[in-house]
């Protein structure tokens, strides 16, 4: 198919478009503009071109990207269709808006016109940055972007075990001996000896000692008891039933006390 024909039917079209949208942004309060007030105080600009340039351009660019062969990506395959159709639809109203609007000689639109006109040119910039992050996103033949995969951590490897050298004699030679717990053998030995020492021991010693320990409790007023005597100074029951029944100063003085 030739190029020119395609200039052909769009060169009318784009004719009564650009001249729709002029108009109807003369009718929204677009107009002639300085935008470089002190630098170029001469330059002026009609501020309603940016409505056919803006609007009808993204269009083209939507559909674009939704009817390209290449492959793109879904995300922005699916966006660029609801987008391009949207931008279509919105020029067909802005054409429509304007031809009522000038067949009734209106000089000026009503106010929900007037925010629908002046958010176009915000809004088509933002569906075209939205479009084109999708279209780059995609890879530059429309595939999904490479995403970036981090190897597991490598296990530490056990070295395999060396068997010890046949001449080397700190690996050859026989293991260390341990050290031998004490047996009961050496238990046995300090019984022995404790028995030893009690056997060298006066027989009487404890005896005395004990006797000397019970006269001095009653003499205080708290005798010991039988029990108490044999557990100090290891001595036997006898020998504390012949302690308690010994006679001396103390205990008549103790009996004496308890008869008054």
């Amino acid at each position: 198919m030739k190029r020119w024909l395609l200039v052909l039917i769009a060169f009318p079209a784009a004719v009564a478009v650009w001249s729709g949208w002029v108009g109807l942004g003369g009718l929204c309060g677009f107009g002639m503009i300085h935008p470089l007030p002190g630098i170029v105080g001469g330059f002026r600009l009609n501020t309603a071109i940016t409505l056919p340039v803006g609007v009808e351009a993204y269009g083209a660019y939507a559909l674009g990207a939704w009817l390209a062969p290449g492959a793109v990506a879904a995300a922005a395959r699916v966006f660029a269709r609801r987008s391009a159709v949207g931008a279509l639809a919105l020029g067909m109203a802005g054409q429509v808006i304007y031809h009522l609007l000038a067949a009734a000689r209106a000089t000026r639109a009503p106010w929900p016109v007037v925010v629908l006109v002046s958010c176009m040119p915000v809004v088509t910039l933002g569906f075209g940055a939205a479009l084109t992050h999708l279209l780059r996103a995609a890879g530059p033949a429309g595939t999904e972007p490479v995403r970036a995969t981090v190897p597991p951590p490598a296990r530490a490897s056990v070295p395999p075990a060396v068997p010890p050298a046949a001449g080397h004699p700190a690996l050859s030679g026989p293991p260390p001996p341990r050290a031998e717990r004490p047996s009961r053998a050496s238990e046995a030995d300090r019984a022995g000896q404790r028995a030893d020492c009690a056997a060298t021991a006066p027989p009487d010693a404890g005896m005395d000692e004990a006797r000397a320990a019970y006269r001095a409790s009653v003499a205080a007023g708290k005798p010991l008891s039988a029990r108490a005597l044999a557990g100090r100074y290891g001595i036997s029951r006898r020998q504390t039933a012949k302690i308690t029944a010994e006679k001396g100063p103390a205990l008549s003085v103790v009996r004496e006390r308890g008869a008054r």
